[in-house]
Protein backbone atom coordinates (compact mmCIF):
# COMPACT_ATOMS: atom_id res chain seq x y z
CA UNK A 1 0.00 0.00 0.00
CA UNK A 2 1.22 3.50 -0.83
CA UNK A 3 0.39 7.09 0.02
CA UNK A 4 1.26 9.54 -2.73
CA UNK A 5 1.93 13.09 -1.64
CA UNK A 6 0.99 16.30 -3.37
CA UNK A 7 3.62 18.13 -5.39
CA UNK A 8 6.26 19.70 -3.13
CA UNK A 9 4.85 18.23 0.08
CA UNK A 10 7.79 15.87 0.62
CA UNK A 11 10.05 18.58 2.10
CA UNK A 12 9.36 17.68 5.73
CA UNK A 13 10.11 14.02 5.07
CA UNK A 14 13.37 14.94 3.37
CA UNK A 15 14.26 16.68 6.66
CA UNK A 16 13.24 13.40 8.34
CA UNK A 17 10.30 14.84 10.23
CA UNK A 18 8.07 11.81 10.87
CA UNK A 19 4.59 13.33 10.41
CA UNK A 20 2.51 13.59 7.26
CA UNK A 21 -0.71 15.58 7.63
CA UNK A 22 -3.87 14.78 5.68
CA UNK A 23 -3.55 18.00 3.66
CA UNK A 24 -0.28 16.78 2.16
CA UNK A 25 -1.84 13.59 0.75
CA UNK A 26 -2.71 13.43 -2.94
CA UNK A 27 -4.19 9.94 -2.77
CA UNK A 28 -4.13 6.64 -0.90
CA UNK A 29 -3.99 3.69 -3.28
CA UNK A 30 -5.91 1.45 -0.85
CA UNK A 31 -8.20 3.53 1.42
CA UNK A 32 -9.52 0.33 3.02
CA UNK A 33 -6.12 -0.52 4.51
CA UNK A 34 -6.16 -1.37 8.21
CA UNK A 35 -5.56 1.35 10.76
CA UNK A 36 -1.90 1.17 11.79
CA UNK A 37 -0.80 -0.83 8.75
CA UNK A 38 2.59 -0.07 7.24
CA UNK A 39 2.49 2.03 4.08
CA UNK A 40 5.06 3.44 1.68
CA UNK A 41 5.19 7.21 1.43
CA UNK A 42 5.93 8.31 -2.13
CA UNK A 43 6.51 11.70 -3.67
CA UNK A 44 4.16 12.94 -6.39
CA UNK A 45 6.74 11.62 -8.87
CA UNK A 46 6.73 8.18 -7.24
CA UNK A 47 10.05 8.44 -5.40
CA UNK A 48 10.33 6.45 -2.16
CA UNK A 49 10.41 8.66 0.96
CA UNK A 50 9.62 6.52 4.01
CA UNK A 51 7.70 3.61 5.48
CA UNK A 52 5.05 4.72 7.92
CA UNK A 53 2.04 3.76 10.01
CA UNK A 54 -1.29 4.61 8.41
CA UNK A 55 -3.88 6.43 10.51
CA UNK A 56 -7.06 6.94 8.47
CA UNK A 57 -8.98 9.00 11.04
CA UNK A 58 -6.22 11.32 12.28
CA UNK A 59 -5.16 14.67 10.85
CA UNK A 60 -1.67 13.18 11.06
CA UNK A 61 -2.40 10.64 8.36
CA UNK A 62 0.93 8.80 8.60
CA UNK A 63 3.89 8.63 10.96
CA UNK A 64 7.21 7.44 9.61
CA UNK A 65 8.87 4.39 11.11
CA UNK A 66 11.91 4.60 8.83
CA UNK A 67 13.26 6.73 6.00
CA UNK A 68 15.22 3.78 4.60
CA UNK A 69 13.93 1.19 2.15
CA UNK A 70 13.90 -1.59 4.72
CA UNK A 71 11.28 -3.99 6.08
CA UNK A 72 9.25 -2.91 9.10
CA UNK A 73 8.92 -6.08 11.13
CA UNK A 74 9.63 -7.50 14.59
CA UNK A 75 13.40 -7.41 14.10
CA UNK A 76 13.22 -3.78 12.97
CA UNK A 77 11.40 -2.88 16.19
CA UNK A 78 13.79 -4.95 18.27
CA UNK A 79 16.70 -2.84 16.98
CA UNK A 80 14.81 0.37 17.76
CA UNK A 81 13.86 -0.73 21.28
CA UNK A 82 17.35 -2.00 22.02
CA UNK A 83 18.85 1.31 20.84
CA UNK A 84 16.46 3.28 23.08
CA UNK A 85 17.37 1.18 26.13
CA UNK A 86 21.09 1.55 25.37
CA UNK A 87 20.70 5.35 25.20
CA UNK A 88 19.31 5.38 28.76
CA UNK A 89 22.14 3.19 29.98
CA UNK A 90 24.74 5.54 28.48
CA UNK A 91 23.08 8.61 30.04
CA UNK A 92 23.44 7.11 33.55
CA UNK A 93 19.84 7.98 34.42
CA UNK A 94 19.55 4.66 36.27
CA UNK A 95 22.00 5.99 38.88
CA UNK A 96 19.46 8.66 39.81
CA UNK A 97 16.30 6.56 39.99
CA UNK A 98 14.80 3.14 39.46
CA UNK A 99 11.95 4.82 37.57
CA UNK A 100 12.92 6.02 34.09
CA UNK A 101 11.48 6.45 30.62
CA UNK A 102 12.79 3.72 28.32
CA UNK A 103 11.04 4.76 25.10
CA UNK A 104 9.99 8.31 24.23
CA UNK A 105 7.88 7.88 21.10
CA UNK A 106 8.99 9.90 18.05
CA UNK A 107 12.20 10.97 19.76
CA UNK A 108 13.28 7.31 19.80
CA UNK A 109 11.98 6.65 16.30
CA UNK A 110 8.87 4.86 17.62
CA UNK A 111 5.92 7.23 17.09
CA UNK A 112 3.13 6.77 19.60
CA UNK A 113 4.97 4.37 21.91
CA UNK A 114 5.76 5.38 25.47
CA UNK A 115 7.37 2.92 27.88
CA UNK A 116 8.28 3.81 31.46
CA UNK A 117 10.07 1.55 33.90
CA UNK A 118 9.02 1.59 37.56
CA UNK A 119 11.34 -0.82 39.32
CA UNK A 120 10.32 -4.28 38.14
CA UNK A 121 7.23 -3.10 36.24
CA UNK A 122 6.96 -1.57 32.78
CA UNK A 123 4.10 0.79 31.96
CA UNK A 124 3.24 1.05 28.27
CA UNK A 125 1.23 3.72 26.48
CA UNK A 126 0.07 3.12 22.92
CA UNK A 127 -1.03 6.53 21.61
CA UNK A 128 -1.29 6.07 17.83
CA UNK A 129 -2.75 3.66 15.31
CA UNK A 130 0.72 2.35 14.43
CA UNK A 131 1.71 1.73 18.04
CA UNK A 132 -1.60 -0.05 18.61
CA UNK A 133 -1.10 -2.24 15.53
CA UNK A 134 2.27 -3.47 16.83
CA UNK A 135 1.48 -3.40 20.56
CA UNK A 136 1.71 -7.13 21.19
CA UNK A 137 4.99 -7.29 19.28
CA UNK A 138 6.33 -4.41 21.37
CA UNK A 139 5.31 -6.16 24.59
CA UNK A 140 7.05 -9.39 23.59
CA UNK A 141 10.26 -7.58 22.65
CA UNK A 142 10.25 -5.52 25.85
CA UNK A 143 10.01 -8.64 28.00
CA UNK A 144 12.88 -10.23 26.09
CA UNK A 145 15.13 -7.16 26.04
CA UNK A 146 14.60 -5.98 29.64
CA UNK A 147 13.97 -9.27 31.43
CA UNK A 148 10.94 -7.60 33.06
CA UNK A 149 7.89 -9.83 32.74
CA UNK A 150 5.27 -7.45 34.13
CA UNK A 151 3.74 -4.80 31.86
CA UNK A 152 0.80 -2.56 32.72
CA UNK A 153 -0.99 -0.69 29.94
CA UNK A 154 -2.06 2.94 30.39
CA UNK A 155 -3.38 3.71 26.92
CA UNK A 156 -5.96 6.18 28.21
CA UNK A 157 -4.63 9.53 26.97
CA UNK A 158 -7.09 11.79 25.15
CA UNK A 159 -4.98 11.77 21.97
CA UNK A 160 -6.09 8.18 21.27
CA UNK A 161 -9.53 9.51 20.41
CA UNK A 162 -8.01 11.44 17.50
CA UNK A 163 -6.66 8.10 16.23
CA UNK A 164 -10.07 6.44 16.47
CA UNK A 165 -8.89 4.32 19.40
CA UNK A 166 -10.76 3.64 22.66
CA UNK A 167 -9.00 3.92 26.03
CA UNK A 168 -7.35 0.72 27.30
CA UNK A 169 -6.09 0.26 30.87
CA UNK A 170 -4.99 -2.96 32.53
CA UNK A 171 -2.37 -5.70 32.67
CA UNK A 172 -0.63 -6.45 29.38
CA UNK A 173 1.83 -9.00 30.70
CA UNK A 174 1.92 -10.58 34.16
CA UNK A 175 0.03 -9.22 37.18
CA UNK A 176 1.22 -5.69 38.00
CA UNK A 177 0.44 -4.09 41.37
CA UNK A 178 -1.77 -1.00 41.40
CA UNK A 179 0.84 0.83 43.47
CA UNK A 180 4.60 0.67 43.69
CA UNK A 181 7.28 2.54 45.66
CA UNK A 182 10.08 4.07 43.58
CA UNK A 183 13.34 5.75 44.59
CA UNK A 184 14.66 8.99 43.09
CA UNK A 185 17.72 10.90 44.30
CA UNK A 186 17.52 9.04 47.64
CA UNK A 187 13.83 9.93 48.17
CA UNK A 188 10.92 7.53 47.88
CA UNK A 189 7.49 7.94 46.34
CA UNK A 190 4.37 5.81 46.18
CA UNK A 191 3.14 5.68 42.59
CA UNK A 192 -0.38 4.68 41.55
CA UNK A 193 0.19 2.90 38.24
CA UNK A 194 -3.51 2.26 37.61
CA UNK A 195 -4.93 5.74 38.15
CA UNK A 196 -2.03 8.20 38.36
CA UNK A 197 -1.42 10.93 35.80
CA UNK A 198 0.38 9.90 32.60
CA UNK A 199 1.95 6.52 33.45
CA UNK A 200 1.71 7.17 37.19
CA UNK A 201 4.38 9.80 37.90
CA UNK A 202 5.98 12.80 36.21
CA UNK A 203 9.32 11.22 35.41
CA UNK A 204 10.25 14.16 33.17
CA UNK A 205 10.58 16.46 36.23
CA UNK A 206 13.27 14.40 37.98
CA UNK A 207 16.12 16.93 37.60
CA UNK A 208 13.78 19.84 38.34
CA UNK A 209 12.62 18.29 41.60
CA UNK A 210 16.27 18.07 42.64
CA UNK A 211 16.75 21.74 41.66
CA UNK A 212 13.89 22.73 43.98
CA UNK A 213 15.55 20.75 46.77
CA UNK A 214 18.75 22.74 46.21
CA UNK A 215 16.91 26.10 46.32
CA UNK A 216 14.35 25.56 49.10
CA UNK A 217 16.52 26.01 52.21
CA UNK A 218 14.78 28.26 54.77
CA UNK A 219 11.96 29.26 52.41
CA UNK A 220 8.19 29.30 52.79
CA UNK A 221 7.11 27.32 49.72
CA UNK A 222 3.80 27.21 47.87
CA UNK A 223 3.57 24.15 45.58
CA UNK A 224 0.69 24.60 43.13
CA UNK A 225 -0.79 21.71 41.12
CA UNK A 226 1.31 19.60 43.47
CA UNK A 227 -0.19 16.24 42.39
CA UNK A 228 1.41 13.58 44.65
CA UNK A 229 3.99 15.95 46.08
CA UNK A 230 7.16 15.49 44.07
CA UNK A 231 8.21 19.11 44.47
CA UNK A 232 6.79 19.35 47.99
CA UNK A 233 8.82 16.37 49.19
CA UNK A 234 11.99 17.80 47.68
CA UNK A 235 11.40 21.24 49.16
CA UNK A 236 11.04 19.70 52.62
CA UNK A 237 14.10 17.51 52.06
CA UNK A 238 15.99 20.67 51.08
CA UNK A 239 15.22 22.35 54.40
CA UNK A 240 12.19 24.47 53.50
CA UNK A 241 10.79 26.40 56.45
CA UNK A 242 7.25 25.45 55.40
CA UNK A 243 5.52 23.86 52.40
CA UNK A 244 1.89 24.32 51.39
CA UNK A 245 0.78 21.76 48.77
CA UNK A 246 -2.25 22.72 46.68
CA UNK A 247 -4.19 20.53 44.25
CA UNK A 248 -7.77 19.97 43.12
CA UNK A 249 -7.56 16.21 43.74
CA UNK A 250 -8.15 14.85 47.23
CA UNK A 251 -6.63 11.51 46.20
CA UNK A 252 -3.47 13.20 44.97
CA UNK A 253 -3.16 15.17 48.20
CA UNK A 254 -3.57 12.00 50.24
CA UNK A 255 -0.68 10.45 48.34
CA UNK A 256 1.30 13.68 48.76
CA UNK A 257 0.95 13.44 52.53
CA UNK A 258 1.88 9.75 52.38
CA UNK A 259 5.03 10.60 50.43
CA UNK A 260 6.05 13.21 53.01
CA UNK A 261 5.63 10.62 55.76
CA UNK A 262 7.33 7.90 53.69
CA UNK A 263 10.52 9.97 53.68
CA UNK A 264 10.38 10.79 57.41
CA UNK A 265 10.17 14.48 56.64
CA UNK A 266 8.88 16.98 59.24
CA UNK A 267 5.10 16.84 58.87
CA UNK A 268 4.78 19.92 61.10
CA UNK A 269 6.30 21.97 58.27
CA UNK A 270 3.86 20.59 55.70
CA UNK A 271 0.23 21.47 55.04
CA UNK A 272 -2.08 20.75 52.13
CA UNK A 273 -5.16 22.37 50.66
CA UNK A 274 -7.67 20.99 48.20
CA UNK A 275 -9.23 23.36 45.70
CA UNK A 276 -9.06 25.12 42.36
CA UNK A 277 -5.57 26.61 42.14
CA UNK A 278 -6.67 29.73 40.26
CA UNK A 279 -9.28 30.53 42.90
CA UNK A 280 -6.94 29.77 45.78
CA UNK A 281 -4.18 32.00 44.37
CA UNK A 282 -6.66 34.88 44.16
CA UNK A 283 -7.81 34.15 47.70
CA UNK A 284 -4.20 34.18 48.97
CA UNK A 285 -3.61 37.49 47.17
CA UNK A 286 -6.73 39.05 48.69
CA UNK A 287 -5.65 37.82 52.15
CA UNK A 288 -2.21 39.38 51.73
CA UNK A 289 -0.38 36.07 52.04
CA UNK A 290 3.16 35.77 50.71
CA UNK A 291 5.81 33.13 50.07
CA UNK A 292 9.54 32.84 49.36
CA UNK A 293 9.05 30.28 46.59
CA UNK A 294 6.07 29.52 44.36
CA UNK A 295 6.08 26.42 42.16
CA UNK A 296 3.68 26.27 39.21
CA UNK A 297 3.47 22.91 37.44
CA UNK A 298 0.01 23.01 35.83
CA UNK A 299 -1.56 20.41 33.54
CA UNK A 300 -1.34 20.73 29.78
CA UNK A 301 -3.34 23.85 28.88
CA UNK A 302 -2.65 23.62 25.12
CA UNK A 303 -2.33 20.07 23.76
CA UNK A 304 -2.34 21.49 20.21
CA UNK A 305 -1.69 24.84 18.56
CA UNK A 306 -5.46 25.41 18.29
CA UNK A 307 -5.68 26.03 22.06
CA UNK A 308 -2.63 28.32 22.32
CA UNK A 309 -4.49 31.62 22.75
CA UNK A 310 -6.69 30.29 25.56
CA UNK A 311 -3.71 28.57 27.17
CA UNK A 312 -1.60 31.74 27.04
CA UNK A 313 -4.24 33.59 29.06
CA UNK A 314 -4.31 30.82 31.67
CA UNK A 315 -0.50 30.71 31.97
CA UNK A 316 -0.36 34.49 32.28
CA UNK A 317 -3.07 34.52 34.95
CA UNK A 318 -1.37 32.01 37.28
CA UNK A 319 2.09 33.48 36.79
CA UNK A 320 0.81 37.01 37.46
CA UNK A 321 -0.80 35.81 40.69
CA UNK A 322 2.40 33.98 41.64
CA UNK A 323 4.48 37.14 41.22
CA UNK A 324 1.96 38.98 43.41
CA UNK A 325 2.39 36.36 46.14
CA UNK A 326 6.19 36.33 46.04
CA UNK A 327 8.16 38.27 48.60
CA UNK A 328 11.06 40.42 47.46
CA UNK A 329 13.92 38.10 46.60
CA UNK A 330 11.52 35.19 46.25
CA UNK A 331 11.72 32.55 43.53
CA UNK A 332 9.15 31.50 40.96
CA UNK A 333 9.68 28.01 39.53
CA UNK A 334 7.22 27.83 36.65
CA UNK A 335 6.53 25.25 33.94
CA UNK A 336 4.56 24.58 30.79
CA UNK A 337 4.16 21.08 29.35
CA UNK A 338 1.91 22.25 26.51
CA UNK A 339 3.20 21.20 23.13
CA UNK A 340 1.48 24.18 21.50
CA UNK A 341 3.44 26.67 23.64
CA UNK A 342 7.12 26.80 22.72
CA UNK A 343 9.92 28.05 24.98
CA UNK A 344 10.04 31.53 23.45
CA UNK A 345 6.30 32.05 23.83
CA UNK A 346 6.32 30.73 27.39
CA UNK A 347 9.08 33.15 28.38
CA UNK A 348 7.14 35.99 26.74
CA UNK A 349 4.01 35.03 28.71
CA UNK A 350 5.89 34.95 32.03
CA UNK A 351 7.52 38.30 31.20
CA UNK A 352 4.09 39.80 30.53
CA UNK A 353 2.82 38.40 33.82
CA UNK A 354 5.69 40.01 35.73
CA UNK A 355 5.07 43.34 33.99
CA UNK A 356 1.34 43.31 34.82
CA UNK A 357 2.15 42.32 38.42
CA UNK A 358 4.50 45.28 38.73
CA UNK A 359 7.39 42.93 39.49
CA UNK A 360 11.01 43.24 38.43
CA UNK A 361 12.27 39.72 37.81
CA UNK A 362 15.24 37.88 36.37
CA UNK A 363 15.55 34.41 34.88
CA UNK A 364 18.37 32.59 36.62
CA UNK A 365 17.85 29.19 35.03
CA UNK A 366 16.01 27.48 32.17
CA UNK A 367 14.64 24.02 32.96
CA UNK A 368 13.54 21.16 30.71
CA UNK A 369 12.81 17.44 30.68
CA UNK A 370 15.26 14.78 31.84
CA UNK A 371 17.83 12.92 29.77
CA UNK A 372 15.54 9.89 29.51
CA UNK A 373 13.12 12.13 27.56
CA UNK A 374 15.48 12.96 24.65
CA UNK A 375 14.59 15.30 21.81
CA UNK A 376 15.35 14.09 18.29
CA UNK A 377 16.85 16.89 16.20
CA UNK A 378 14.40 16.08 13.40
CA UNK A 379 11.47 16.27 15.85
CA UNK A 380 11.62 19.53 17.86
CA UNK A 381 8.08 18.91 19.10
CA UNK A 382 9.69 16.44 21.50
CA UNK A 383 10.91 19.39 23.60
CA UNK A 384 7.54 19.85 25.27
CA UNK A 385 8.56 20.70 28.88
CA UNK A 386 9.66 24.28 29.46
CA UNK A 387 10.61 25.68 32.84
CA UNK A 388 12.01 28.93 34.27
CA UNK A 389 13.46 29.82 37.65
CA UNK A 390 12.83 33.53 38.18
CA UNK A 391 13.89 35.76 41.05
CA UNK A 392 11.68 38.69 42.03
CA UNK A 393 13.59 41.90 42.60
CA UNK A 394 13.68 43.69 45.91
Amino acid sequence: MSIILKTGREKSLLRRHPWIFSGAVQRVDDPSAASGATVELLSFNGDFLARAAYSPTSQIRARAWTFEDEPVDAEFFRRKIRAAINTRQRSNVERQSNAIRLIHAESDGLPGLIVDRYGDVLVLQSLTAGAEFWKETFANILVEETGIETIYERSDADVRELEGLPPVVGPLRGTPPNQIIITEHALRYTVNLAEGHKTGFYLDQRANRLKVRELAQGRDVLDCFCYTGGFSVNALAGGAKSVLSVDSSADALNLCRENVALNNLPVTRHSSLEGDVFQLLRKFRDEGRSFDMVILDPPKFAPTSAQVEKAARAYKDINLLAFKLLRAGGMLVTFSCSGGVDAALFQKIVAGAALDAGAQAQIIEHLSQGADHPVALNFPEGAYLKGLVCVKGK
